[in-house]
């Protein structure tokens, strides 16, 4: 079922989401493989994982990748920007967007989708590049679409 082959067929990978998620109701499992399952399919990519909301803030959760900021504020950084306008960032270059927090140096390009769990923000979803302008209008639908299916497996 998986080969490691990078993928843009986000349909697909929807669908791979949706199967390896089915009947498993632990939400630090399924974030964990969610994070994994998206890091062995996407191509130039170098960090991807969660940050859930804990104490009114931003939590490190599941991923894949060197270590990062453990918390983060509503409405600091590329993160906590997408909690507080509660839409997808799509960031080409992240040494422009004003308070960008550095985990990662080799960081280039970034997008973050926020994940609802029954109409409030639950957490989102960070990827992060080493290239400039590494996530297209395609990537972004189809994250977010990616998203959607997580969403109907959290608890």
């Amino acid at each position: 079922m998986f080969d490691n082959t990078p993928i843009k067929d986000y349909n697909m990978l929807a669908q791979m989401l949706d199967g390896l998620l089915t009947g498993e109701d632990d939400n630090i499992s399924n974030l964990s493989n969610a994070s994994a399952l998206l890091n062995s399919f996407l191509t130039d990519v170098n960090w991807v994982g969660f940050y859930t909301m804990k104490n009114g803030q931003l939590q490190l959760g599941p991923f894949q990748g060197l270590p990062a900021c453990v918390q983060i504020p509503v409405g600091k950084g590329v993160c906590g920007t997408a909690v507080s306008e509660q839409k997808t960032m799509v960031v080409d270059d992240v040494h422009q967007f004003p308070g960008h927090i550095a985990c990662d140096a080799k960081s280039q390009s970034e997008i973050v989708v926020p994940i609802l769990k029954d109409g409030e923000i639950f957490g989102v979803l960070d990827i992060d590049a080493p290239i400039k302008s590494r996530f297209t209008t395609e990537d972004q639908t189809g994250i977010e679409q990616f998203v959607k299916v997580l969403e109907k497996h959290l608890y």
